[in-house]
């Protein structure tokens, strides 16, 4: 069983307190778990940034998920598999007609000059699971940057036909969804779990919010996990921040647009970044991963076959070839890296750190987690710091780590 000594933990305190304090970064929650119990939670700094009387962060302290939802998609998807609704080689247009007949463009397509051809195939639940659908995000047309987000998620989408409108909007001018590679080729980061959220919704006839609170958050005694942003959730959410081009750090003051965040406003439930919820609540789900890993899960949400593959590369060798520049064009060194079903891997030990076989990812505005099987660790970082991938959090999150394996028995 994991152990963490009392200096290791006051270790990890000091370092967030000097990362907020010294103004380097804004308020941090830390938080570990064994697949046994919760190891550590640690925080630093008020709620709202630059308002003390705010109150200080807590692991139960409400954040923007952004792409972590993600993950969380995956495993409402595993859950439709184990059930026999569909399986990894359903086409998706069988279900969601948005997505029949795509097109792949040539590299010099742009909306007003198009050059496309039909797609050779059809894409395949598997192609959404580990993105290699073809689908990309708006970043790849040059009309997103770190300083906003793609503008399918920006936009007020339509109260009677939010999927179709949703999905007119990324396919712009084009007859059809637009794809980047032929489908199971390569990877590109993309609308995917969006559209498998849409996929749960069309099979159970249940709201993406209805369904992961029935079958993934409520068995779990998770409760601040919702595409809505409540009263009784606002109340506890953490304020954004802005770094600015010289480095500074900045109260919020609508820098950058975001999602619609007013609850009578959300019409839409986007697999790929909606959630909001707690680091307390995301780690439970982290642990319970963790159990149902080690074999002793009660009630697990997905089987452990279903599980194993989240953590077992599953890109071809343009795909990782792919994943590991668009890894690098965020800032990441982009090497020893792969893709499951759910989840970017580690395929090599970090020195010091999280073990070959590792399963990671990030929010947009500033969190993080990771998933390490072999030791049986499960990790949490939670700020909101815009724009994307802060890189004073992210030295932060790298600090922590080492300072959390280097302590750990």
């Amino acid at each position: 069983m994991a152990v963490l000594s009392d200096q290791t933990k006051q270790h990890i305190q000091n370092i967030l307190t000097n990362a907020v304090e010294s103004g380097r970064t804004p308020g941090l929650v830390f938080g570990a778990s064994s697949a046994e119990k919760e190891l550590l939670f640690a925080h630093a700094g008020p709620r709202v940034f630059g308002d003390s009387s705010s109150g200080p962060l807590s692991s139960e302290s409400v954040f923007w998920i952004c792409s972590q939802t993600k993950m969380i998609v995956s495993i409402a998807t595993f859950q439709l598999i184990e059930a026999g609704k569909i399986g990894f080689d359903t086409l998706a247009k069988d279900i969601l007609p948005e997505l029949a007949n795509p097109i792949v463009l040539s590299s010099n397509s742009t909306p007003d000059e198009p050059n496309f051809r039909p797609a050779k195939g059809d894409i395949k639940i598997r192609h959404l699971l580990n993105h290699s659908s073809g689908l990309f995000y708006d970043s790849e047309k040059g009309r997103a940057s770190i300083y906003h987000l793609n503008a399918s998620y920006l936009a007020k989408h339509d109260k009677q036909n939010p999927v179709p409108h949703f999905c007119s909007m990324i396919r712009g001018s084009y007859p059809s969804q637009p794809l980047k590679f032929e489908p199971g080729t390569s990877f590109a980061y993309s609308y995917a779990a969006d559209f498998l959220g849409f996929i749960v919704e069309r099979i159970t006839g249940q709201s993406l919010e209805e369904y992961l609170k029935e079958h993934v958050f409520l068995p779990l005694g998770i409760t601040s996990a919702s595409f809505y942003l409540t009263p009784e959730l606002q109340k506890d959410s953490v304020g954004f921040s802005f770094r600015g081009p010289d480095g500074t750090i900045a109260p919020w003051a609508d820098q950058v647009p975001l999602m619609v965040r007013d609850p009578a406003q959300v019409h839409l439930h986007l697999g790929g970044t909606g959630l909001y919820c707690s680091m307390k609540d995301y780690l439970t789900l982290l642990r319970h991963l963790l159990q149902v890993h080690a074999g002793f899960a009660v009630n697990p949400l997905i089987s452990s076959s279903s599980l194993r593959t989240f953590f077992e590369p599953t890109l071809t060798p343009e795909g990782e070839r792919a994943l590991g520049e668009a890894l690098q064009a965020t800032g990441y060194s982009g090497t020893d890296c792969q893709w499951s079903t759910a989840l970017c891997l580690n395929t090599a030990n970090v020195p010091g750190k999280r073990r070959k076989g590792s399963g990671w990812w990030y929010g947009w505005a500033g969190t993080y987690y990771m998933l390490d099987p072999e030791t049986g660790i499960a990790l949490v970082l939670g700020s909101q710091s815009l724009p994307r991938r802060d890189p004073e959090v992210f030295k932060i999150w790298a600090e922590l780590e080492e300072a959390f394996y280097g302590g750990l028995s």
